[in-house]
């Protein structure tokens, strides 16, 4: 029998560990946190633009009911593409975001779970997302699929599974606590904005000041060092899944307060949405690197896009032809910048 390997003392292990994040870290000083505000800074800038072209072509566009009606829109996306940011810094990606969330709608909105009451409808939400998520964590870390292969069948499988709970019918909610979660207005602001604006906080918080954050980096930065650094990467691996199902939930719960409604049809291309706003934001494909910060603008850029096109009347087509080349232009420099800096 051969003798395992043991693990490194605990003075290494967290002298490699941080070796291994320090490639992706956002906190990390000189050049790579100067690059890191200047990207945030450009995308700050292309709101801008988009504020002007904003005032020039739409009357109503500079109009605090306006800049409400965009945050709202950005809200559940947004929290989606926090656990997105989550999972492509680890290394992996998930496709099957959008139809997750509408499984969870459709299983939270059922009227044997309305009959125990908001909190129970909440909670199922929550642990759908989460179950779900851990299945896609446990084939991809244990099973050794790809992460491609393993969450675009989950988004079928999901899919599927919605659509038999629902029978392909939008089921209403009962719940008044559910519905005015969207229209709860704290200083004025919905509580949809104060819960992404709560996630977002939170997901800075686990990402660069807790040693979650720091393993999330090590292994997506570099597999191996981070094995050898001690970190459980499978089971690491599997939580980012689960993390991405919980923010799955959540949003699952606020796109059913704003619609009134659990439906099958709920999520469509959001999966799509969150990879693109998190690219946007600057977070690699290859993993390793990105910031919660940058996905949040990342967000807010695309909702603000999608308004401008509502504001003049332009069509889906257009806005969904728009948002492709944004997202070549996103992917053509990172590879850039990659390339550079080799």
């Amino acid at each position: 029998m051969s003798e395992q390997t043991p693990p490194p003392p605990v003075s290494e292990q967290a002298r490699v560990e941080a070796a291994a994040a320090a490639a992706g870290a956002t906190e990390t000083s000189g050049l790579l946190a100067r690059f890191r505000d200047i990207r945030n800074l450009g995308l700050v800038g292309v709101l801008a633009i988009l504020g002007i072209i904003g005032a020039i072509t739409a009357d109503t566009f500079w109009t605090r009911s306006n800049f409400l009606t965009i945050l709202q829109e950005a809200s559940a996306i947004g929290v989606i593409s926090v656990g997105m940011t989550f999972v492509i810094i680890g290394g992996g990606i998930d496709l099957s975001v959008g139809k997750m969330m509408a499984l969870a709608s459709v299983w939270s909105t059922t009227v044997s779970t309305q009959s125990y009451g908001p909190a129970v409808m909440v909670l199922c939400a929550l642990l759908v997302g989460m179950g779900v998520g851990l299945v896609n964590g446990l084939l991809i870390a244990y099973g050794r699929m790809v992460p491609f292969i393993a969450t675009l069948a989950m988004l079928a499988a999901t899919q599927g599974l919605a659509e038999r709970i629902s029978n392909k019918q939008s089921q209403l909610v009962t719940q008044q606590a559910i519905n005015d979660i969207a229209t709860t207005k704290p200083l004025g602001i919905t509580l949809l904005v104060w819960i992404f604006a709560a996630v977002a906080v939170v997901g800075w918080i686990v990402l660069n000041r807790t040693t979650y954050g720091r393993r999330t980096f090590a292994v997506g930065g570099n597999l191996e060092a981070a094995r050898l650094a001690g970190i459980n990467v499978r089971r690491h691996t599997a939580s980012l899944y689960v993390l991405s199902g919980l923010c799955v939930g959540i949003a699952a719960v606020m796109i059913t307060s704003l619609t009134t409604t659990g439906s099958s049809t709920h999520g469509d291309l959001y999966e799509l949405d969150s990879i693109a706003a998190v690219i946007i934001g600057g977070t690699a494909l290859t993993g390793g690197r990105g910031t919660v910060v940058g996905s949040v603008l990342g967000v807010l850029i695309f909702t603000t896009i999608s308004n401008l096109f509502i504001l003049n009347n332009l069509q889906t087509q257009t806005q969904n032809i728009a948002k492709g080349v944004i997202i070549v232009i996103a992917v053509l420099m990172q590879r850039r910048n990659r390339e550079a800096a080799v």
